[in-house]
């Protein structure tokens, strides 16, 4: 899965378009090298997402299946590291 769509499905990103923007801007890294809209999520991938406070850095536990996914089940398919 893509990972502007990703960052939407799993409700990081509120819509896609903010996920392209922040891909765009050099804010998302996947494995400590940012990565274009285009870059494919694996399972066990860290997402980094460097945001102007302090980075927050997600592992990859699953990929959705379903556009969108319920908040509720967020930990399913990602966890925050640090």
């Amino acid at each position: 899965m893509r990972i502007d769509k990703f960052l939407n499905s799993v409700n990081i990103t509120k819509r896609r378009s903010v996920a392209q923007d922040m891909l765009a801007n050099g804010v998302v890294e996947i494995n400590g090298v940012v990565v274009k809209p285009s870059k494919n999520v694996e399972v066990g991938s860290v997402i980094t997402i460097n945001y102007l406070k302090e980075p927050k850095k997600y592992e990859v536990l699953q990929i959705p299946t379903t556009k969108s996914t319920p908040k509720s089940l967020q930990h399913e398919y990602i966890k925050e590291i640090s």
